[in-house]
């Protein structure tokens, strides 16, 4: 099998290779830490979280940096808003969205760069530009040349015209070209700044990504990700600079972008208070069921959240809780590869979610047909090593039916006789069927049959 990936770049499904045999270099924006992360900042955690888990198993070694920015002009806000330190403020914020990011079974990159540790290397990028002829200096800023690069704007596929509405450049008179865009900018004496050959000044947001790529991963990387919001400007700038920093040479192979997220069919945003934070929503459901729901959609299309497909994504994770809860006495063994391959291969088709899934369930089904000890065996397992590829199934079945049980009817028996009202159905056992669907209906629950198996819900 083959990882093919959609390159924005050049807007076609493409097999991935990595430049350097058996490793694999991959940069994601992460969060400017001002505030707690919302449903909208981890989804691409957990979609490139998925990506890294594929790329080890497939190559081995993946060095995959996450940034954090902590030197913005929203952070100054927030400090100037309460009065806090501004390291105050960026810690907090750091640590809350590891701790709630672990909540959702993200795993830790294996850097985490932060750019107020590495503002000697913007430093030196800028005057790397400079030295080039594509950058110039100006009354304390420094300005990114757009014309100098003629290969700007291929990421996006936007115009000249499109571009400058964007990006919302700022019109200042001593810029050369109205899109030349900020590397470094002044600051006064009540914001954080730090001296360089310009004067005291912080560097501006695009230039951060480009240095601490450069700093941990070398001039050219494998794979760049992050939400279809950073496209333009963001990402487009980074190729601007890293390939004129480095005489040329291919910044990113592979640009790879996930889709917006929406509340109940509106854009989210907070004029219309439907922001949700992660950890407000870690209140009503598991991590692992909002993971589900973050991957019940391509990445790359939009998802739209609300409470019923979370609820659903609590549901279907019982149905495959409840599988390996049944299988609780079988014993480890190694399984057939042919088991997990159609599961593989959904993700290795350009991170087929839903395919995926829909593939786990399928071998949950045929799990439940297992005639004998060693298929049971071979099944845990290979539901085991499938949902670990998407960062599920990984608790043991009774922490997780623990976890939301107590109102009503315990899940873990509602599950029970769900799933053994599907063996009866199974075995035209029908009589036996609506027995066990009337002790449900006394339980407060109703079953609906679909064509993926039994979906309940609580009635009363």
């Amino acid at each position: 099998m083959t990882l093919y990936l959609t390159n924005t770049l050049t807007r076609t499904k493409e097999a991935f290779e990595p430049t350097r045999p058996n490793q694999v270099t991959m940069y994601v924006c992460g969060p400017t830490v001002y505030n707690f992360a919302h449903i909208g900042n981890a989804r691409p955690a957990v979609v490139f979280d998925v990506l890294y888990r594929l790329l080890q198993r497939r190559f081995g070694r993946v060095v995959y940096a996450r940034n954090f920015t902590d030197v913005d002009d929203k952070i100054n806000t927030a400090a100037k808003k309460t009065g806090e330190p501004i390291s105050t403020i960026t810690e907090r914020y750091i640590e809350a969205y590891q701790t709630d990011m672990a909540a959702l079974g993200v795993l830790a990159p294996d850097l985490e760069p932060r750019v107020t540790e590495h503002v000697r290397e913007i430093i030196g990028m800028v005057e790397q530009l400079i030295a080039r002829g594509h950058a110039y200096a100006v009354e304390g800023h420094v300005l990114f040349h757009v014309p100098s690069f003629p290969a700007y704007g291929a990421l996006s596929g936007r115009n000249h015209d499109e571009m400058l509405a964007g990006a919302r450049v700022e019109v200042a008179p001593f810029k050369r070209n109205p899109a030349d865009f900020v590397l470094w900018k002044p600051s006064t004496p009540d914001l954080p700044g730090w001296d360089s050959p310009w004067g005291r000044g912080r560097p501006g947001w695009h230039i951060e990504c480009s240095a601490m790529i450069e700093q941990h991963l070398g001039d050219s990387i494998d794979i760049h990700g992050g939400g279809q919001d950073l496209i333009f400007p963001h990402h487009e700038n980074e190729i601007a600079q890293g390939t004129c920093a480095h005489d040329g040479q291919t910044y990113c192979h592979y640009w790879v972008h996930n889709g917006f997220i929406t509340i109940d069919g509106q854009k989210m945003s907070k004029s219309l208070g439907n922001v949700l934070l992660v950890r407000d929503l870690l209140s009503e459901a598991p991590g692992e069921a909002i993971r589900f729901a973050l991957l019940s959609a391509h990445y790359r299309q939009p998802l739209d959240w609300s409470k019923e497909g979370l609820t659903q994504a609590k549901r279907s994770l019982d149905r495959l809780y409840g599988v390996l809860r049944d299988f609780g006495d079988a014993a480890d063994v190694a399984y057939p590869a042919a088991l997990i391959e159609p599961c593989v291969a959904a993700l290795e088709d350009d991170l087929n979610f839903p395919k995926a899934i829909a593939e786990l369930f399928s071998m949950a089904k045929a799990a439940r047909q297992a005639k004998t000890d060693e298929e049971r065996s071979s099944y845990k397992a290979a539901l085991l090593e499938a949902g670990g590829l998407l960062g599920l199934l990984q608790q043991e079945p009774d922490a997780w039916f623990g976890q939301h049980a107590g109102t009503g009817a315990d899940t873990a028996k509602i599950q029970s006789l769900v799933e053994a009202r599907l063996a009866a159905r199974s075995a035209q056992d029908y009589a036996e069927a609506d027995r066990i669907r009337d002790e449900l209906n006394a339980l407060g629950v109703e079953v609906q049959d679909r064509a993926d198996g039994p979906a309940w819900r609580r009635i009363g």
